[in-house]
């Protein structure tokens, strides 16, 4: 419909020099100012009569108004290679008039920019109010090729004649990143798993307990990831909290491991797998290294949360866990921390 808010597409070319840019886009909305993140409809943006006023007008004169909020537009455009802005002119603009006027017009806009000297790699990225955009790298079948909302990156796409990432340096970098997700950006997962460490400092229940909880996340991950599983970050992440809540308060309860406790965990494992996933969908996942990256980034989840059990162990476990006063001082007080965080 006229109003349905559709991911814009951009194909990439990257030479020894330069960069060149096509991009399929909805021109009304980018020149109307409207939000579209996470907008399904822009009827439902404050701007909607401002958007139906600019697809009334003939292509011509639709070609002339972007072209007057070009500079606008442009600084929303994150294009770098080797650190450095590459800066882009504005080459061509054709607004596609629709047959139908009840379907979004589309605008092909062309941008070309010089590279700095060398042969670093060129990363594409643009505005999180600019919407979600498929980019594709015009190359091998190694070219980068992903899906971006939110203001996320792309891979660095290799200019032409210099080798694209191997499959090996691909599944590093998805290591970092999931590495990264836990330590130090993920407070929620962190919080978690040491609500997991401060139940028992037994290994029979530890074991049991991230098992569950690796197991579980690793399948929503892949099922969130593949499209096959889809809930609103609203939802997801206040349980996540909630499951942080939860490992708090049975560790101030106490109790033995069991078929209850394990069952919980692998509850609550497969909502932290779809936090990960909303993740991946962020940073973009490219089809050419689908598989690569997912287990990539498992890999780097599972070690993040590994460092995170080595540190308290080595902390607070080893020094302080046969202490008869260990429960009482601190594993009740840190797991009362944990849940008032949560």
């Amino acid at each position: 419909e006229a109003h349905e808010v559709r991911p814009s597409v951009a194909d990439v070319s990257v030479g020894p020099s330069e960069v060149s840019i096509s991009i399929s886009l909805t021109a009304e909305a980018l020149v109307a100012g409207i939000d579209l993140d996470g907008l399904e409809d822009t009827n439902d943006a404050p701007e909607a009569a401002a958007y139906d006023e600019l697809r009334a007008l003939d292509p011509a004169t639709m070609v002339e108004r972007f072209e007057g909020a070009w500079p606008g537009i442009a600084s929303g455009l994150n294009v770098t290679s080797a650190g450095q802005a590459v800066p882009l002119e504005l080459q061509e603009v054709e607004v596609r008039e629709e047959a139908d006027a009840d379907l979004p017009r589309e605008t092909a806009v062309v941008l070309a920019g010089s590279l700095p000297s060398g042969d670093a790699p060129v990363i594409f990225g643009w505005s999180a109010e600019f919407g979600p955009i498929v980019v594709r790298q015009i190359a091998g079948d190694d070219a980068f090729s992903g899906y971006l909302t939110g203001g996320a990156l792309s891979e660095p796409m290799p200019r032409d004649g210099v080798a694209a990432q191997s499959v090996w340096q691909a599944f590093a970098n998805y290591v970092v990143i999931g590495f990264e997700h836990i330590v130090p950006k993920g407070l929620d997962h962190i919080l978690f798993v040491v609500g997991l460490f401060f139940f028992s400092l037994k290994m029979r229940p530890l074991l049991y307990q991230v098992t569950a909880f690796t197991v579980a996340h690793t399948v929503t991950l892949a099922l969130a990831t593949l499209g096959l599983v889809s809930i609103p970050a609203s939802v997801v992440e206040p349980l996540i909290a909630l499951s942080i809540v939860y490992v708090a308060v049975e560790n101030i309860i106490g109790g033995r491991i069991g078929w209850r406790r394990v069952a919980v965990v692998f509850a609550f494992g497969l909502l932290h797998g779809l936090g990960f996933a909303s993740v991946l969908g962020d940073i973009g996942l490219s089809p050419a290294r689908f598989l690569t990256g997912l287990i990539g980034f498992n890999v780097g989840v599972e070690l993040g949360q590994l460092a995170v059990i080595a540190v308290a162990f080595l902390l607070v476990g080893l020094p302080f866990g046969a202490k008869p006063w260990y429960r009482r001082a601190i594993a009740v007080p840190a797991s009362i921390a944990i849940g008032m965080t949560g």
